[in-house]
């Protein structure tokens, strides 16, 4: 067997903070290898070594038999080895064909050749089933579309050993669908991929080995065959975990959608404008009551992001309105709306979430600075005990105040996002965005707990996730957003990802069926 990646003894450190302890890897040549552990276990720092981003400071790695320990991100590029990030690393005034060449531009003559440079990248996306329009602005792209141009900038830049954090958190299932055979053809032509994942079925699908890490270090390694989500969940953890999907609650679901005491939030003939088109959300009405989760539902990319930016007031309305209770906000301000009860974990924790300089503390009272004020200063000392609290009930690794959200992993910046959003403040509406990408199976519980607390206690709660199974085992009704339009409400009872399914693709375009 041909060794493509190894790791042997890795230690990597940051101030106070061990990001790996002996940590080790054996990646196969033309394999699928998954690498899981909770968030903060060291992976990415692992693989960010791999990719010449950061140094070790002890331990070996090597690439195709080549000690490469300490190279260079250029280094890295040269030998084949891409690796693409959780968060996005794009320039977002620039096209997608720029992004892809830059650094090595096609010229006609002394200008950059446009024509050819889309051409290339066109060529690429049939080719890898990637799609994507070459000659759109990045910052016009959404969610999903952004995850597929990181994987072609890596796939353009010709590499043969492939690094992937989390690249489905994002993707729709039937993108999902595209990239696993993107991974399998790569695989088939000689190449090899790591894929970092949190999402213990796609492990299962997908690779061949697995090795798993726990607080920095390797704990395990097993063969896919035979394994099971449950076995790689305990190794991961260190204990049982109830992963997602285990729960099936249709009946109190139904009952709390029949009691619920009163309309919380209401939403009528609503239309908002994108970049892209006049009506991304269109004519779209419903409710959410009190003590119910309204779970929406559908492919990225109609209309789910303009909704919610539209309710929380981060954009603005064509006609229609959103009412809180008995009471009209569609004009009001963020601040408003959040002082009124509104409270909104984003889908992009980077761009809408978090400040990542702050440190957690701060990012912990992001506007709520003025319940932390004693006139024009902040009051130091209870903002310390504010984030020593939510720091404990949410398991933020590491348990540091002072750390920047920048140093954190990608799922230990989600928890303070959400410890923020669902502790820090008084709400009646909680608008709860892909509340679990990028999050480890232990904190997913945690946090699926958290909502069904906030339910019981009354909360209206409208859910907006890509993953069917995460909507479906916390819903009390599902909706499929297509088109700009709520073309399908059901009771949690009805709904099933086998009934679901044409709705989200488009295959059911007949009069929407609507349960209230």
């Amino acid at each position: 067997m041909s060794i493509a990646l190894r790791a042997t003894g890795v230690r990597k450190v940051f101030g106070d903070c061990v990001a790996n302890r002996n940590a080790s890897l054996e990646v196969a040549a033309g394999e699928i290898h998954a690498v899981v552990g909770e968030n903060g276990a060291g992976k990415s720092t692992l693989m960010r070594m791999i990719a010449g981003m950061y140094a070790p400071d002890a331990g070996r790695l090597e690439v195709n038999g080549r000690d490469v320990t300490g190279w260079s991100t250029r280094e890295a590029i040269a030998a084949g080895v891409g690796m693409v990030h959780q968060h996005f690393m794009l320039i977002p005034t620039l096209t997608v064909a720029e992004n892809l060449v830059l650094g090595q531009e096609p010229r006609a003559g002394m200008q950059f050749d446009r024509a050819g440079a889309e051409a290339a990248v066109r060529a690429l996306c049939d080719r890898t089933g990637l799609v994507v329009d070459p000659a759109r602005r990045v910052a016009d792209l959404t969610v999903g579309e952004l995850q597929r141009v990181e994987i072609l900038k890596v796939l353009f830049r010709g590499a043969k050993i492939l690094i992937l954090d989390e690249p489905t958190a994002v993707l729709s299932p039937p993108e999902v669908t595209e990239l696993w055979k993107v991974l399998r053809s790569l695989v088939k032509s000689g190449g090899t991929v790591v894929l970092i994942t949190h999402k213990l079925d796609e492990v299962i699908e997908v690779s061949q080995r697995i090795t798993v890490m726990r607080a920095g270090e390797t704990v395990g390694h097993m063969e896919t065959a035979g394994a099971t989500p449950a076995a790689i969940a305990r190794m991961m953890v260190g204990r049982e975990v109830k992963l997602v999907g285990d729960e099936r609650t249709a009946g109190r679901m139904a009952q709390a959608a029949g009691t619920a005491e009163h309309t919380a939030l209401s939403v009528r003939s609503l239309t908002v404008a994108s970049s892209r088109r006049p009506n991304e959300v269109d004519q779209l009405s419903f409710d959410v009551r009190a003590g119910e989760i309204l779970g929406i539902a559908g492919v990225e990319g109609n209309g789910q992001t303009e909704l919610i930016e539209a309710i929380a007031g981060l954009r603005p309305v064509a006609s229609g309105s959103v009412r809180l209770g008995d009471t009209d906000i569609t004009a009001w301000t963020v601040r408003q709306r959040a002082d009124a009860g509104l409270s909104h974990i984003p889908e992009d924790r980077h761009r809408r979430g978090l400040v990542l300089e702050y440190s957690i503390a701060d990012d912990l009272i992001l506007g709520l600075q003025h319940r932390f004020s004693r006139g024009l200063a902040l009051v130091r000392d209870r903002i310390g005990r504010n984030a020593e609290e939510r720091i404990a009930q949410f398991d933020v690794r590491p348990a540091t105040a002072a750390t920047p959200a920048r140093a954190l992993s990608g799922g230990n910046q989600q928890k303070v996002v959400i410890a923020r959003e669902l502790r820090g403040r008084e709400f009646s509406v909680l608008l709860a965005v892909q509340p679990t990408r990028g999050v480890d199976v232990g904190a997913i519980e945690f946090i699926h707990a958290q909502l069904r607390a906030a339910r019981d206690a009354g909360k209206a709660i409208l859910l907006v996730s890509a993953d069917l199974v995460e909507v479906l085992a916390l819903a009390d009704r599902v909706g499929v957003m297509y088109g700009g339009k709520l073309v399908v409400t059901l009771p949690r009872a009805e709904a099933s990802a086998q009934v679901l399914g044409p709705w989200m693709t488009g295959a059911m375009t007949g009069g929407a069926h609507v349960a209230s």
